[in-house]
């Protein structure tokens, strides 16, 4: 519907533009003089000619009027041709007065030829002025229009894909339904919706493998255990040295299979340290952007960052806001406080909900693999956003707090200053 009124109306002037440029090829540029008012002009002259003083012009002609000697007998205004030679040079009407075939003198008419081109090329530029400013505010519109309904859109898409590449599904894609992406960009929500819920179900089967090994890890652990203690035990009683070498094997042979357990069971957690982390010096303003990206419920206020330069990875610092906003809205859900300021050397981010936060015996574990609080019952989680939040800071040399504040559960976040690093 748009596209058709942005069309219409460029269509619009243009013919008007075609038009104007029509009429003006078309225009001869001469002017007629009206004869019966040049008439009625001679014969007022004639008759007041011995009383020129008393003449008054009933016409809208301009005109000069001189005797036979050449003089001035009456004008119409200044500036007109007041000689013959000069109303032929710009093409004047000239008629002479007569009186009884005697000439008393002549009337010099003004064509007002030049004057009426110079008015309607006048008009005429102001029509394509009009024009051409009505079809810059039409393109100019459009343009707005498509930057809005199309570019937007795209730009937003190449940030929700950076994020899912790696693996970041909490944050929804803001979509506008009624523009002409509605749709394509519904698609990809619903998209990060399906991987969200196949990597939740991941998690849990991970879950389920991590207590299916720790289950056969007592298991195993437990004959092993009653192996090697008849073991010692049958090497105190043996009475050679042969048994009792036998009886050493077979402790040895427990203590490697205990050994060999237990790196099982670590292993299903070593994959977690695969993400890598590159900080470098970036401006301390870029924050407000990150912020306002992971604030997608629009929860925060977000205030002035100090100007600073920062040492961090934008990609991993944006996970770490990300985790933390995404914490917020799942278990508290209610409005977030975010302030800023220089602290010890670094800059600290402080992020508080009003959801109460949670006891002192849970805090220490927040951070730890696989730990969630008491109010995370019936939501969706893996424990993992603020293990993984932490070491991403640690390998920054930052740092992650995680405490109850006066309101709620209270982040803060401890970016390394540039400048500082020379002191590490």
């Amino acid at each position: 519907m748009k596209k058709g009124i942005f069309m219409g109306a460029l269509t619009a002037v243009f013919a008007l533009e075609i038009a104007a440029l029509i009429l003006f090829m078309f225009h001869d540029g001469e002017t007629m003089q009206d004869t019966v008012a040049v008439n009625e002009v001679v014969q007022q002259v004639r008759e007041d000619w011995y009383d020129m003083t008393s003449h008054v012009n009933k016409t809208g002609l301009d005109y000069v009027v001189i005797d036979s000697g050449g003089k001035v007998v009456y004008r119409t205004k200044e500036g007109l041709s007041e000689s013959v030679n000069t109303a032929i040079a710009h093409r004047d009407t000239v008629l002479d007065i007569e009186e009884k075939g005697i000439v008393l003198g002549k009337i010099i008419v003004c064509n007002d030829s030049f004057g009426a081109l110079n008015r309607y090329r006048n008009t005429l530029a102001a029509v394509f002025g009009i024009a051409a400013a009505v079809q810059l505010a039409v393109c100019m519109g459009y343009a707005l229009y498509l930057n809005r309904v199309a570019i937007k859109p795209f730009h937003k898409l190449k940030g929700f894909a950076e994020r899912v590449a790696e693996g970041n599904l909490d944050i929804p894609l803001e979509m506008d339904r009624h523009n002409l992406f509605g749709a394509f960009t519904e698609s990809f929500d619903i998209m990060r919706t399906e991987l969200k819920a196949a990597r939740l179900a991941e998690a849990k089967a991970n879950a389920s493998k991590k207590e299916l090994v720790a289950k056969l890890s007592h298991d195993i652990r437990t004959p092993v255990a009653s192996i090697k203690a008849v073991s010692e035990l049958g090497m105190a009683l043996a009475e050679n040295e042969k048994t009792r070498d036998n009886f050493a094997q077979i402790i040895l042979k427990a203590d490697h299979i205990n050994t060999l357990v237990g790196n099982l069971f670590s292993a299903t957690l070593e994959e977690l340290q695969q993400l890598s982390v590159s900080p470098a010096d970036m401006l301390s303003a870029e924050l407000r952007g990150m912020l306002e990206s992971a604030d997608y419920f629009h929860k925060a206020r977000i205030p002035d960052i100090p100007e600073c330069m920062i040492y961090a990875d934008r990609l991993r610092l944006q996970q770490v806001f990300d985790n933390i906003f995404a914490n917020s809205y799942k278990y508290a859900n209610t409005d977030i406080e975010v302030k800023a300021a220089l602290y010890n050397g670094r800059l600290a981010v402080y992020i508080e909900d009003c959801g109460g936060g949670v006891s002192a015996e849970e805090l220490p574990l927040l951070k730890e693999k696989f730990k969630r609080g008491g109010n995370t019952k019936g939501i969706d989680g893996a424990g993992l956003g603020l293990y993984i939040s932490s070491g991403f800071m640690t390998e920054m040399k930052g740092e992650l707090k995680i405490e109850n504040g006066e309101r709620g559960l209270k982040s803060t976040v401890l970016i390394m200053l540039s400048g500082d690093l020379r002191k590490i």
